[in-house]
């Protein structure tokens, strides 16, 4: 089976383990956002991609969810030392090893598809990672400030989430670059030539739809002849890890299981989803996402082990087989 998934980070790669445990022999094709990707001290980060390739690679921090095992601080703390300003942002010694290779190809005319190839290799993945575009998108918000002009400011989305804790009030959330972006190579066919698409707990406005947003990308996803199923990253009106309930308001979506599944909506009608999994604590949403067209179920979602999500993926794979026929 070729099962493509649209892939943010923590919640992306911890499912990908409980896939990968479920279906050892599936051909995975992982396309990750790359809209957290920003620029620190000259050196080019990928969050969402780092994280899918250091978790399947054995070389994740499990207790932080991100970040490398057996991480040490030496750089960051000269850095502090400076009073360097972007200090906010913790890139520990063996990451920043990552990122000087990815900065210094990037440098030298290489694409970020042919980056990502050349790091996921030293990993021995069992999937096969590819950036939604090679070109070069950050996602901005425009916050509330009353000491800013105008009462609002801009700020890169990991200065938001990772300096102020996702608690300045969110105006408006702007993807720079999106428009000119064009699909990197691979992603189209790996939807196209899909059995099955999957959307794994993944932040439906910073994760999710960054890539959806790429010319092109939402249109194949429409076309495909694979269902299309995703997992509520939102589990009793509040998201299991992360700030989406932050961010849903400012786009006008309900923070709610089934808030989510009528954004992404039925393809039936023009959205995305053939089929959605809510939490057991969610199941009363279930009526209202199948008058929406979208096939649903309620199964217990919270990723408390491998075994747990290899159960989730099970009933996932369960329900497309379902929506299939």
């Amino acid at each position: 089976m070729r099962i493509t998934l649209l892939a943010g980070g923590i919640g992306a790669a911890r499912f990908l383990r409980g896939l990968l445990a479920d279906s050892p022999d599936a051909e995975v094709t992982v396309i990750g956002n790359t809209g957290d990707d920003l620029t620190l001290y000259g050196l080019r980060v990928s969050p969402d991609l780092d994280t899918v390739m250091y978790t399947l690679g054995g070389g994740n921090d499990e207790a932080k969810g991100w970040g490398r095992a057996e991480e040490t601080w030496n750089a960051l703390a000269e850095i502090q030392a400076y009073d360097a300003t972007a200090s906010w942002f913790g890139l520990g010694d063996r990451d920043i090893g990552t990122h000087l290779v990815r900065t210094a190809m990037l440098d030298d005319g290489h694409t970020l598809s042919e980056v990502t190839a050349t790091l996921t290799a030293r990993w021995n993945l069992p999937v096969r990672l590819v950036p939604m575009t090679d070109h070069r998108v950050e996602t901005h918000v425009t916050v509330e400030d009353p000491d800013a002009p105008e009462g609002r400011r801009r700020l890169h989305f990991q200065e938001y989430w990772v300096r102020h804790h996702a608690s300045l009030p969110v105006i408006d959330i702007e993807v720079e670059g999106i428009a000119e972006s064009t699909p990197a190579p691979g992603v189209l066919e790996a939807i196209s030539g899909a059995d099955l698409i999957l959307l794994p707990p993944s932040n439906p406005v910073v994760s999710i739809g960054p890539i959806l947003a790429v010319p092109g990308v939402r249109d194949a996803v429409l076309a495909s002849p694979a269902p299309v199923v995703g997992l509520s990253p939102i589990v009793g009106g509040a998201p299991v890890r992360g700030m989406a309930d932050k961010l849903l308001p400012a786009i006008g979506v309900d923070t709610s299981a089934a808030g989510v599944a009528l954004h992404f909506g039925a393809r039936s009608s023009g959205g995305i989803l053939d089929a959605w999994l809510v939490d057991e604590r969610d199941a009363d949403a279930v009526p209202r996402i199948e008058e929406a067209g979208i096939a649903a179920r309620a199964v217990p979602l919270m990723m408390t082990d491998v075994p747990a999500v290899a159960e989730m993926a099970r009933v996932a794979l369960d329900l497309a087989e379902a929506v299939r026929r």
